[in-house]
């Protein structure tokens, strides 16, 4: 490798575990590749033969982190002697997608669902014995009439399913409900996110919880308090009040048996470094089982519900440079806007929505020596649709769309509510969608024509 293949690296911090880029490498063309094993997918090769707008999907980096995960949790509890079950739980909110869902069910992982739609999939693919009928279900949102129903229709039949009580309607249906529920906490305690809500209107105050007196079958306690949560004391410290407010619940409710901590954990989007997973469970562990033999009660059951951690890395998007134009304004810190053939706002809309920030690499065309400031801005007419980098520009290599060389970008770690998310604004297609997996490239989902697009709004 050369010295100036290295720097490269260093500069998109490509190859590195922490930034979840230990997947990705440059070939000696220039060429970004995917390690699989000992597969490797060309990603320029993919753009050309497939076309862009692009989305590569990595099911086995999926996989990969799930296993990991459950084994890390499984050691660290024999570590501590953490007597109590742990349950990784996947909010399909994150992404419905059926190739991400399977993967996740398939290294173990267990459901939340948010609204009604999402628990019908579930339904339907245990109906098609997709799915090990022993799977858990948590049933977050608000619940509906047609949502209560089918939660009901699917206890009857056996499956292990857990509506979380977050409201005085639902409150009023479930309370004494002949199967298992749990509760929504109201958590007071704020976190270093921006998800965080000042005011919540999900879950009961612990006054609101302990005054309700008891439950039939009260099982589980939940919180929320946010995503991507920056520091590990914001996580901690919720957790320490939680812990509170189920024994003391406890007390009239003998069957509550397992405190659900929601979501949170980061990932390095921006490619700085957080508190590793590692640290952050052992500490959880050694909390809950302080607290519990604290009060001589047994260790609860542990639920996480960590999305975004695990599927963000698994799936990058892929654009070509349609053109390029110099920055006139000398006070701007780029020096060109490089235009590509998808849409921030459609495709990537947590850019325009949230601030998100994202890391962008080229995809090719790594020419090290030649590097340039850009903006990168999208094919819609709207002129919010840009993206202007992490600190104020992108840095990738220069580049001439008149040289009749194509260059393509890729942005990283876009695994988590895009597809959801994703609109039709100016009417724009959705990208193409591939799942590389075991060496093969499949097309999960065509490039949309005018006439697909035309049908979302009745045409």
């Amino acid at each position: 490798m050369t010295k100036r293949s290295v720097a490269s690296k260093k500069l998109w911090k490509i190859g590195a575990e922490e930034f979840n880029t230990q997947y990705f490498d440059y070939n000696k063309d220039g060429d970004l590749i995917i390690k699989e094993g000992h597969n490797i997918y060309n990603v320029r090769y993919m753009a050309e033969k497939f076309g862009t707008s692009l989305e590569i999907l990595m099911p086995f980096v999926i996989e990969e982190r799930v296993e990991d995960f459950l084994d890390l949790v499984k050691d660290l509890s024999k570590k501590v002697k953490y007597q109590g079950k742990f349950f990784y739980h996947y909010p399909m909110k994150v992404n419905q997608n059926k190739e991400v869902v399977m993967a996740l069910v398939g290294e173990g992982a267990h459901l939340e669902t948010s609204s009604y739609n999402d628990l019908w999939l579930v339904k339907k693919m245990l109906e098609q014995e997709t799915f090990n009928p022993n799977i858990r279900i948590l049933c977050s949102g608000p619940k509906t009439d047609k949502y209560i129903s089918l939660i009901d229709d699917l206890q009857h039949k056996g499956v292990k399913i857990f509506p979380l009580i977050e409201g005085p309607n639902e409150l009023k249906f479930l309370q004494f409900s002949k199967y298992d529920v749990g509760i929504r906490l109201d958590m007071p305690i704020k976190a270093s996110s921006y998800w965080n809500k000042p005011i919540d209107r999900f879950g009961f105050s612990a006054k609101e919880i302990i005054n309700m007196g008891s439950f039939k079958n009260l099982k589980i306690l939940h919180y929320h308090i946010g995503s991507q949560i920056e520091k590990l004391s914001d996580v901690i410290g919720p957790i320490k009040y939680a812990l509170d407010v189920y024994f003391k619940i406890k007390e009239k409710n003998p069957s509550l048996d397992t405190l659900d901590i929601g979501g949170g954990m980061p990932i390095p989007y921006m490619r700085n470094k957080s508190y590793p997973v590692d640290k952050l469970m052992e500490k959880i562990l050694k909390l809950i089982k302080h607290e519990s033999e604290k009060r001589g009660l047994p260790h609860p059951n542990l639920v996480c519900e960590w999305g975004r951690y695990i599927v963000a890395p698994a799936q990058i998007s892929v654009f070509k440079i349609i053109d390029t134009k110099k920055i006139a304004n000398k006070k701007s810190p780029a020096k060109k806007w490089y235009v590509i053939d998808g849409s921030f706002m459609n495709d990537l809309l947590d850019t325009w929505a949230i601030g998100q920030k994202w890391a962008i690499s080229p995809a090719n065309n790594k020419h090290d020596a030649n590097l340039n400031e850009v903006w990168l801005a999208g094919s819609s007419c709207d002129s919010d649709d840009i993206y202007t980098g992490v600190h104020g520009s992108v840095t990738l290599p220069d580049y001439d769309s008149s040289s009749g060389e194509n260059m393509y970008v890729v942005v990283y770690d876009t695994g988590a509510y895009q597809d959801p998310l994703a609109a039709h604004h100016c009417m724009l297609s959705s990208p193409l969608k591939l799942i590389i997996e075991n060496g093969h490239i499949v097309v999960a989902r065509k490039r949309e024509s005018p006439d697909d697009v035309g049908k979302n709004f009745g045409w």
